[in-house]
């Protein structure tokens, strides 16, 4: 082996310990890489950064200090008219900075414009324009083809390092196959919401499956994986002494359905990523007549980093907290037969709810919430993103198969925490 790859060898084992894992994660360190890596000319600002931590707009809502808080909205003078036949008011509509860092810092504000124009954000909004025009813009991106571990784009083959089909289920025949008889015998659509019209024996049959397979009294089949989010904490944060206390870098879908709940008056309080400490200090703050509901991510899908629910589980008992995980990157992946994070622990009994998606390990889309029958029967009649969207498609529901899942192995367990060792 020559020095060169020795010392790249070396490189990487150093890179992928641990300890550098968990610093290169940290927000303020991903926040100076991004202000490095966007142009040489940002390397003070990127400083700065490193130094305060919230210099750069955050896309991601765990990442904003200020999630919560009503922003300072900027107005429109009274006497401004209002712009006709739906275009902008050149007169008060600027067009943004061209400077790309300008652009992104600009991102912070647009949120909080207000007047009497509300699509005057949106005229404002020049980042994505300005990063097209650099050819830099790296969302929305159209692939030709998505095979799985390789993709093509204009024609290349490339390497896919960001796809979520993580057993390669969604071009195996038998899914396939699953899929097209669905349509055969289905049709493509149910044309209506779970409520009315859209509801068959094929999603109950489903949901019984789901709901053993889970190990679960109940389970309840969603449109989308998103939906069991904003469908669960909006129907169970219902009122003023409800308190959303969740891990700071939970999916950006139970931000969203928190941010329903807090309409109807619930509280949000975030506690350290991944730290029973501060959820247990969290919940020691909360009022007597305060009901607290817990809420983690299983695999935390930024890091990949398992929620140490050995450690969280025994300080949400130990308030008489409700627990909510959210195991959309864990079923499939970890837990006996791939049955997620709370299994891996040997503490399935003791998640009071787990919510889960089919668009990852289960190659298809929409997911499920599983847990006790009053609870799924009380989201069913309460959370209208569930009850007026439309029901899941069936081929899309026809294509699942946990018996698949559970013919695995069950060999993927996951150490406790105070079996694991620091390297």
């Amino acid at each position: 082996m020559g020095l060169r790859q020795t010392l790249v060898d070396k490189g990487k084992q150093a890179l992928l310990r641990p300890s550098v894992m968990r610093w290169v994660s940290d927000d303020r360190v991903m926040k100076a890489t991004e202000g490095i890596l966007d142009a040489r000319s940002r390397m003070r600002a990127a400083w700065s950064v490193l130094l305060n931590g919230h210099d750069l707009p955050n896309v991601d809502p765990a990442l904003d200090e200020d999630i919560g808080n009503v922003p300072v909205r900027e107005t429109l003078s009274a006497e401004a008219p209002l712009p006709t036949n739906g275009k902008s008011n050149g007169a008060h509509i600027t067009t943004g900075s061209s400077d790309m860092d300008e652009s992104l810092k600009e991102r912070n504000s647009l949120a909080g414009i207000g007047g009497r124009d509300v699509f005057e954000k949106a005229f404002k909004f020049m980042a994505a324009d300005n990063a097209r025009k650099m050819g830099i813009y790296p969302f929305f991106r159209a692939l030709d083809f998505n095979d799985g571990p390789e993709a093509e784009i204009n024609g290349k083959r490339v390497a896919m390092f960001g796809s979520n089909n993580y057993l390669g289920l969604t071009t195996h025949p038998k899914v396939r196959e699953a899929a097209k008889a669905a349509i055969d015998r289905f049709g493509t659509s149910m044309t209506g919401s779970r409520l009315v019209n859209g509801s068959m024996k094929m999603h109950e049959e489903l949901e019984d499956k789901i709901a053993t397979f889970m190990g679960k009294e109940c389970a309840l089949v969603f449109t989308t994986g998103y939906q069991v989010n904003l469908a669960t904490c909006a129907a169970l944060l219902s009122n003023k002494q409800s308190v959303a206390v969740i891990d700071r870098n939970v999916h950006a879908s139970l931000y969203d359905g928190v941010r329903l709940a807090q309409s109807a008056g619930t509280r949000l309080v975030r506690y350290k990523h991944n730290d029973a400490d501060s959820l247990d200090r969290a919940l020691e703050k909360l009022g007597a007549g305060e009901g607290a509901f817990v809420i983690t991510d299983g695999v935390f899908s930024a890091e990949g980093e398992i929620a140490k629910l050995d450690e969280i589980v025994p300080v949400v008992k130990k308030h008489g907290a409700r627990l909510l995980v959210d195991d959309a990157h864990a079923v499939g992946v970890i837990g006996p037969g791939g049955r997620g994070t709370a299994h891996s622990f040997g503490l399935s009994d003791q998640v009071d709810l787990i919510g889960g998606t089919f668009s990852k390990s289960l190659a298809s889309i929409g997911g499920f919430l599983v847990g006790e029958r009053k609870v799924l029967d009380y989201i069913r009649h309460f959370a209208p993103s569930f009850m007026f969207a439309a029901s899941a498609a069936p081929p899309s529901k026809r294509r699942i198969n946990c018996d698949s899942l559970s013919s695995r192995p069950a060999s993927t367990r996951f150490p406790t925490s105070s079996s694991r060792t620091n390297s």
